[in-house]
């Protein structure tokens, strides 16, 4: 079965940026570019009017900025997958875009064969985070102790594979991979996963994951 085509929103307030990144996404035939937004306010009423699969979101704008943006889009009904678009890892922006939602996120450098895939792994509902930008992410971040204790306690709550579960989500894996890895059935880890969201208070797999780096499940 052919994959459907993924409506992308590109949102950056330089127009050279989004030029660049509407020439690397046309060589795609299965991603179609529906608009191009310079500031967070014109991305929210581009979501409204092209209903996007999957928004690249800027978050350092003038004016109404991608994280402002991200936290409204995602409080939509049925929202878009948001990945946040970065030139630097370590941002506090991505945190906060993580925590208000955003699947993901990926540097501006990532070479283009890459963004075309990592935005379709976006679009199927997998988390598109780095391993290695993620650590450097968190160990800029400055949390305080108090919240990640607050974090570790939740973790603390879950059964021994549920926290096998969410050590797979911190590393990147999809769903498939996971139930290989822990010899489940997919739907078996799909139960897995919505639980987690719940007892954690997550918004997706996304926040999820990080979590699991937070809490010490994954190697820094």
């Amino acid at each position: 079965m052919a994959r459907a085509t993924i409506r992308l929103l590109l949102v950056d307030d330089e127009p050279m940026v989004c030029a660049h990144l509407r020439t690397i996404f046309g060589t795609a035939g299965d991603i179609d570019v529906v608009d191009v937004a310079h500031d967070g306010a014109a991305a929210v009423e581009a979501v409204v009017r092209h209903r996007p699969d999957v928004v690249l979101m800027d978050l350092r704008m003038p004016g109404v900025d991608g994280l402002t943006a991200t936290e409204r889009i995602c409080t939509f009904k049925q929202p878009p997958v948001v990945v946040a678009l970065t030139t630097f890892d370590a941002d506090e922006y991505v945190i906060r875009a993580l925590r208000a939602g955003a699947a993901g996120f990926l540097l501006k450098s990532t070479p283009p064969e890459d963004l075309i895939n990592l935005v379709r792994v976006a679009a199927d509902g997998h988390t598109v985070l780095s391993a290695a930008a993620t650590r450097g992410l968190l160990g800029s971040a400055g949390e305080r102790q108090s919240g990640k204790d607050r974090r570790v306690a939740l973790v603390a709550e879950l059964t021994d594979r549920e926290t096998e579960v969410l050590a797979c989500l911190g590393a990147g894996l999809s769903n498939a991979q996971i139930a290989k890895r822990l010899h489940l059935t997919e739907t078996t880890v799909k139960g897995y996963v919505s639980r987690m969201l719940v007892k954690l208070q997550c918004e997706n797999r996304t926040q999820a994951g990080l979590l699991a780096y937070e809490a010490g499940l994954i190697a820094r």
